[in-house]
């Protein structure tokens, strides 16, 4: 009987030990699926504007699209060409929508900020690369105040090109980029939510008197901002990050005024800042030496331009 007893329990160890094998792999499964879900960064590229080499939307946005792809994170991007996408399910789970589009009252979601206030309460980031940080004053700039935090506002803000020295802020966003300057038109003077609420400059500097020289226009002057500038020299922040609550949670979103010259994606700190702000809104950990990426070549940087 003892002997018998053995062989059962012996004989029932094998068999569990058999079915463990069998169904731990099944069991790991869903673990390891979960751990390589990708979180979907939309870019809707704005439609060909200004001369060869500027305002570059659709070229800008598939060069940092692709560097997200091959950047080793968990993310996906996609690319949505000539504005506002005509199948809105593109939008359905992204982590992130990014805006690279000629703004004013030609924004690609200024017939859409119902939809754009639905798409950020739902926990989406949302980030502006320059003129798309441009909206008209009134319900659009108050959307915007409420959505990345500040926007360029005409007779308020300026568009002057300039050469910007940077030393950026402490912040996730600036995780290993350096000290860097750069030519590019740099918007300034934003209108920010009131005491910058919620609101983190990430590149900020004194534009020199000579961004002053035009005359005062809706884009080029005005009293304010030299008095801002020349007067209480303020320095002027161009980039911004944002987080704020929103029915879905915390949400971020960022503002960048630079990206007029497509060939400044060369520069790695200028792109690398942009990569890591992407990345940020869509709630990706920033590794500590920034969002990996090549220095695109001159023969990729002619890749997907516009035709002018």
């Amino acid at each position: 009987m003892l002997k018998n007893s053995r062989f059962l329990f012996v004989a029932l160890g094998c068999v569990a030990a058999a079915t463990l094998a069998f169904v731990t792999p099944s069991l790991a499964e869903p673990a390891k699926a979960e751990a390589v879900v990708k979180k979907k960064i939309v870019f809707v590229a704005g439609v060909p504007s200004h001369g060869p080499g500027e305002h570059e939307h659709r070229a800008g946005c598939m060069l940092l699209a692709e560097d997200l792809n091959k950047s080793g994170l968990p993310v996906e991007a996609v690319v949505v060409t000539d504005g506002w996408p005509k199948d809105e399910s593109v939008f359905d789970g992204a982590a992130a929508v990014v805006f690279y589009a000629d703004g004013g009252d030609g924004h690609p979601a200024i017939k859409h900020l119902p939809k754009l206030r639905q798409i950020a309460d739902a926990g989406t980031g949302i980030g502006c690369i320059h003129y798309a940080v441009e909206i008209p004053k009134g319900e659009p700039g108050n959307a915007f105040l409420d959505l990345i935090g500040g926007y360029f506002e005409g007779g308020w803000s300026v568009n002057p090109e300039w050469d910007a020295s940077f030393k950026p802020a402490k912040h996730e966003i600036s995780r290993g980029i350096g000290d860097f300057k750069i030519r590019d038109e740099w918007y300034y003077h934003m209108r920010f939510r009131e005491k910058m609420d919620e609101v983190t400059p990430i590149l900020s500097d004194l534009p020199g008197p000579e961004t002053l020289s035009r005359p005062d226009g809706f884009h080029s002057g005005n009293p304010e901002v030299r008095k801002a500038v020349l007067e209480r020299k303020e320095p002027q922040h161009v980039m911004w990050a944002f987080e704020h609550e929103a029915k879905g949670g915390k949400v971020r979103a960022f503002g960048f005024s630079g990206g007029h010259f497509h060939k400044n994606w060369q520069n790695d700190d200028h792109r690398g800042i942009v990569l890591n702000a992407i990345a940020w809104i869509a709630k990706v950990e920033v590794p500590e030496k920034g969002v990996p990426s090549k220095t695109p070549t001159d023969e990729e940087m002619k890749a997907n331009l516009d035709k002018k």
